[in-house]
């Protein structure tokens, strides 16, 4: 702990100490079997294309799924449905702010995974230029985009002095993200891959070097992290939903670490996550190809128009919320062929039409956006 002062006021700010713990972790043989099993579910994960006709069109989903989720952590009122029919250019019925916040965070995630691909290393500069997209619009656009912080933050409370943790000074923050940038290089030694992302993660939550957008980019590194080393081959692995739904014990243990040094206990349920999203990922997958079979064949049942109605629904499986004249921009097909098609669609059930919210008549591939939605709903 130092003494930092914000306005006046004096406060004691943490400053974590390098990684890894000192002492030691302490793997238990229950610990052990905890991560054995969520590496065993992050391999079924890795091998869900082999479930799906076109696994882009699962991540295209996916990742919004996960923008909407750890956007909502942090405040947002905006739904799946919602950042759906604003890339329709539709409009939402939740404040815009929301809704662009969400979509920056799908632009973040997109950016950061192909400066990856491209070779790029997981880095303090890759963390900051994907933090510059996460709050490229919405209401982060004023606090230092790409920017690490240069005044003192805190989290809950009015004021540092009555906050629940008060991160370091910001005369701090380059050197202590300069030591977890070494530490996720496997330096000054190499951690296995899931302890390094669980380290990693509160480490970076602890630091929260940001004035805003940390919890999102902190939950976002996990999976960068994990595409970085070649754990997945594709980001299919988000942990917001858990977080979401153990929201308290997520805090709590975050706390934990930095007042008690539980890391053991931490690590557990980090680890419990990756093993129940991970699984998750992977029913929702075989939910989802058993939902296009069904379809399919339901369509394949209407004769001559089944063509073109085949073409409009591959279409929304990649984006499930649509007016005609995108549908017939992504299949080559005329408007009214489109509109015939959408309409046969309607009569078997697979689609709808909500009211209307734009210039444009909608369409919704109701249960594809249904599975996809569930844990995203606002309560």
């Amino acid at each position: 702990m130092v003494i930092s002062t914000v306005g006046g006021e004096t406060c004691k700010a943490f400053i974590p100490d390098p990684l890894p713990p000192i002492p030691a972790l302490k793997i238990s043989p229950d610990l052990q079997e905890t991560m054995d099993k969520a590496l065993l579910a992050l391999g079924s994960l890795n091998s869900v294309s082999t479930l799906l006709p076109d696994t882009a069109l699962f991540l295209y989903m996916y990742v919004r799924k996960e923008a909407v989720l750890s956007s909502q952590i942090e405040g947002t009122q905006s739904s799946l449905s919602d950042l759906l029919m604003y890339e329709s250019e539709a409009v939402p019925g939740v404040p815009i702010d929301d809704v662009q916040e969400v979509s920056s965070y799908v632009a973040a995630m997109d950016y950061g995974l192909k400066r990856l691909k491209e070779g790029f290393p997981l880095s303090l500069r890759l963390l900051r230029e994907i933090h510059g997209k996460l709050l490229s619009h919405g209401r982060g656009k004023q606090k230092d985009p790409g920017e690490f912080r240069r005044s003192q933050n805190w989290i809950g409370g009015s004021r540092p002095g009555n906050s629940v943790y008060v991160p370091p000074p910001p005369g701090q923050v380059q050197s202590c993200m300069g030591d977890l940038e070494g530490f996720m290089h496997n330096k000054p030694t190499k951690t296995p891959l899931l302890l390094k992302a669980a380290l990693a993660h509160v480490q970076f939550e602890s630091i929260h070097p940001f004035l805003d957008g940390n919890g999102r980019l902190g939950r976002l590194m996990i999976t960068l992290l994990l595409c970085a080393e070649g754990a997945l081959s594709q980001p299919m692995l988000y942990l917001s939903l858990f977080f979401k739904a153990h929201r308290q014990d997520y805090y709590d243990l975050l706390q934990g670490v930095r007042v008690d040094g539980d890391w053991e206990k931490w690590l557990a349920f980090f680890l419990r996550g990756v093993k129940e999203t991970a699984e998750q990922a992977v029913g929702t997958a075989q939910r989802l190809a058993s939902l296009f079979k069904k379809d399919r064949k339901n369509i394949g049942k209407i004769g001559q128009a089944a063509g073109s109605a085949l073409r409009v629904h591959h279409a929304l499986q990649q984006t499930p919320i649509m007016p005609i004249s995108k549908a017939a921009e992504y299949t080559g097909l005329t408007i009214p062929t489109v509109t015939g098609a959408m309409n046969r669609l309607t009569k078997l059930g697979i689609t709808y039409s909500p009211p209307k919210t734009s210039r444009s008549r909608l369409y919704v591939y109701g249960d594809y956006v249904r599975i996809l939605s569930e844990g995203t709903e606002m309560s």
